[in-house]
């Protein structure tokens, strides 16, 4: 029996992705599934009813009650968990660190949910990995939103006035969204630099025609992520940071740690000693932000005339291209367990065993599990 497949619109304000393109879709239909989607399910990334060749057009609730497998955007609602069947199948990205009471919902109705974000970082799984294709997303908007409210131009200009001299820009954190920012910076003619806490990140910061920022601080972690820094690494940082920021009109921030509150790195009085007119963006205001004092979804200008953006939602201010790579990845998720229009899990699969958040009633993940257990 085909293995009935369904998205829905997301709900979340803001959000303007979809978790099934038309693209997908058909692959998805070559592979035997039967395909059911809310009316307008792509309608805010551009995505027409019509585009989604032989799929079933329905309601809400009855492609729900119909789902096998569930692939959403942001997690579902608690009512959306409780109108799945028991034992059906949810991939999406869940933040199952933000909401203990979502997790149990899964659990108690023997939901198998896979949470995206726990995907393995292995070479075999870049092809899956959400977190890096939204914040290449990110990265690339972060800095066109700097340039915006730049009072400078960003590239060297030679004019009958005279040369303008090329803005300085420092990106903080060098993974798929800081890397992006680097090579976006870069394309607009910005002066460059880049730093990270890893050290293995310097020879991919100069690749793309940036400098590296040493401060003499290295905080090396496991699976392609940082590890926190101690007091003592904090400290020291700090007091190297705070002397270089004077220098820079820009600054983008996209240190982060999957499941944990954003790292803070530049303090209010760190942002008190940059030159007037000067810009941050704070790609990580959305889970605390990397600089007190910002705001998520503000633009705020301190005392002394540093303006402060707490972006959010970037991804889905390139709804059309962020849903593409989204959906792609699910797609490629999913092309593990589908053969012949029947969905079986390998449980023996790193990537589907690591990636599980719920199953038959338990919590697999060992941390969320521990959350859970406290909340």
């Amino acid at each position: 029996m085909a293995t009935t497949i369904v998205a829905l619109r997301e709900t979340v304000p803001g959000e303007r992705r979809v978790a099934l393109t038309p693209e997908v879709a058909k692959k998805l239909r070559a592979k035997g599934a039967r395909i059911v989607l809310q009316d307008g399910v792509g309608a805010t990334a551009y995505f027409a009813d019509g585009a989604y060749a032989d799929c079933e057009v329905s309601s809400a609730p009855d492609a729900l009650a119909q789902a096998d497998v569930l692939l959403t955007v942001q997690p579902p609602s608690l009512e959306q968990i409780a109108a799945l069947r028991e034992g059906a199948v949810v991939i999406g990205h869940l933040q199952p660190h933000l909401a203990p009471e979502r997790t149990k919902a899964l659990r108690d109705r023997r939901i198998t949910s896979f949470a995206m974000e726990l995907l393995p970082r292995t070479t075999r799984a870049q092809a899956m990995d959400v977190l890096s294709s939204q914040a290449a997303v990110s990265g690339y908007k972060a800095v066109l939103i700097a340039a915006e409210a730049a009072p400078k131009f960003f590239p060297m200009l030679t004019t009958a006035a005279g040369t303008i001299r090329p803005s300085k820009v420092l990106i903080v954190g060098a993974g798929v969204a800081g890397l992006q920012a680097i090579a976006t910076a870069r394309r607009l003619g910005a002066q460059v630099e880049g730093f990270d806490v890893r050290p293995e990140t310097k020879e991919q910061i100069e690749s793309l025609g940036a400098k590296f920022l040493d401060l003499g601080v290295s905080a090396a972690g496991s699976g392609g992520y940082a590890r926190e820094l101690t007091a003592e690494e904090r400290e020291q940082q700090q007091r190297a940071l705070a002397e270089q920021l004077k220098a820079f009109d820009v600054v983008v921030t996209t240190a982060a740690v999957p499941g944990r509150k954003a790292p803070r790195i530049i303090s209010a009085a760190m942002v008190a000693g940059m030159k007037p007119g000067a810009v941050i963006v704070d790609i990580a205001a959305e889970t605390g932000g990397n600089v007190e004092g910002t705001e998520a979804g503000r633009i705020v200008t301190s005392a002394n005339g540093v303006t402060l953006i707490g972006t959010i939602h970037l991804p889905s201010s390139a709804p059309v291209h962020a849903s593409e790579m989204y959906a792609r990845n699910l797609y490629n998720f999913l092309e593990l367990s589908l053969k012949d229009g029947a969905l079986t899990l390998d449980w023996d699969d790193e990537l589907i065993a690591k990636t599980c958040l719920t199953h038959a009633g338990e919590i697999r993940h060992e941390p969320t599990k521990v959350l859970v257990s406290e909340a």
